[in-house]
């Protein structure tokens, strides 16, 4: 099927819309009409070569919902017709991972920047006009109008879900809210500090308010957003780390924060010894946030990791379970707890995708949406 994509030839460089064929779907992939996606700082480190892929031309896009339009051959369960949201990581519910419930950290990730389908290097399901494979961004490419996906990235959604909202779970808000409720392990009573609150570490404030944190410090140099997280259950903002510490202090005798979650655009190590100087005895670290995959490096005090029992984490996905978690949120949206609509800063057209990036950059959106 003829479809039009947003693709990047080379890194650093910018995403170009051109005309893409979408292949028909094989045996356990599905080809979805797509409604819209949103506009994640993940695909902005493609452009920048932060993230280095394997394929070019590559296809951006990992945050999207749509409607099937074809289903593979002895592929059950989808119909056309079905709403699906997708989620970037995908879940074989087979591998380790997958059968103790860590369905973020999936084997079949470990080809998310390759671009072709998990299991065989050589096979594509998108192409230019004249033949040369496109990498799908996640196996998903949701900067296309239409886009061949394998079904263990689709998380199949009621009919009437607005999917112009519900895209944003399959990955800013299972990432922040996760970064808080499951990775963090956020408690009722905790003073919590978020660092960084745009697409992502909006989430985390919802999520730190959902588990009932008392205190949810929200930090960003941008005005804007911080009176965007003081509606969405942050209780104090302010632009710098060092002010953020102090009133974490201020409310647990001088011991600093629980928990502080570390979501900002681009990740660096002295960022992560600032959160880490903020937190208590047994306190923890979050890092969700993604820079230079080859950056190497946190200057934090050993001793302190050792004698005071700090911890240090990673999340990816939130550490979610995306066939649970996707229906669980969204779920908690219909019942009016978990806020969506706000997220949503402002939506454009497939070819005003790079004026989404750089309002993306200047601080004018919490999230940017493209609507098909």
């Amino acid at each position: 099927m003829r479809t039009r994509g947003a693709i990047i030839r080379q890194a650093p460089g910018k995403f170009e819309v051109v005309d893409l064929d979408a292949d028909d779907p094989q045996q356990g992939e599905l080809r979805v009409k797509m409604v819209a996606t949103g506009l994640c700082h993940s695909d902005d480190h493609l452009a920048t070569g932060d993230m280095p892929v394997a394929t070019y031309p590559f296809a951006g896009g990992h945050e999207g919902g749509g409607i099937v339009e074809s289903v593979g051959p002895n592929t059950p369960g989808f119909a056309p017709g079905d709403k699906v949201v997708f989620s970037f990581l995908p879940a074989c519910g087979r591998c380790r991972w997958c059968a103790t419930g860590h369905q973020n950290l999936c084997d079949l990730g470990a080809s998310l920047l390759v671009g072709s389908r998990w299991h065989d290097p050589t096979s594509f399901r998108m192409h230019l006009d004249d033949g040369t494979p496109v990498g799908q961004m996640c196996g998903i490419s949701t900067f296309c109008e239409y886009t061949t996906v394998a079904v263990d990235s689709t998380v199949k959604v009621p009919d009437d879900t607005p999917l112009d909202k519900a895209c944003l779970l399959g990955c800013s808000v299972g990432t922040g809210w996760g970064s808080a409720v499951n990775t963090g392990e956020v408690r009722p009573g905790d003073t919590v500090i978020i660092q960084g609150v745009g697409g992502i570490g909006i989430n985390a404030v919802q999520g730190a308010a959902h588990a009932g944190a008392t205190n949810v410090i929200a930090v960003d140099p941008v005005p804007f957003k911080r009176e965007v997280a003081e509606s969405m259950g942050a209780t104090h903002s302010v632009d710098n780390m060092a002010e953020a510490a102090e009133i974490a202090r201020s409310f647990t005798n001088g011991q600093g924060a629980d928990v502080a979650i570390v979501t900002v655009g681009v990740m660096k190590g002295e960022i992560v010894a600032e959160a880490f100087s903020s937190i208590r005895k047994l306190g923890t670290v979050v890092v969700t946030g993604l820079g230079d995959l080859t950056e190497v490096g946190v200057p934090i005090p050993l001793a302190e990791l050792t004698l005071m029992e700090k911890k240090l984490k990673g999340s990816l996905f939130g550490s979610s379970n995306p066939t649970a978690d996707i229906p669980r949120l969204l779920e908690l949206y219909r019942a009016g707890h978990l806020k969506l609509d706000e997220l949503v800063t402002a939506t454009y057209g497939l070819d005003e995708i790079n004026r989404g990036y750089e309002d993306m950059h200047s601080g004018k959106n919490i999230r940017g949406v493209i609507i098909y």
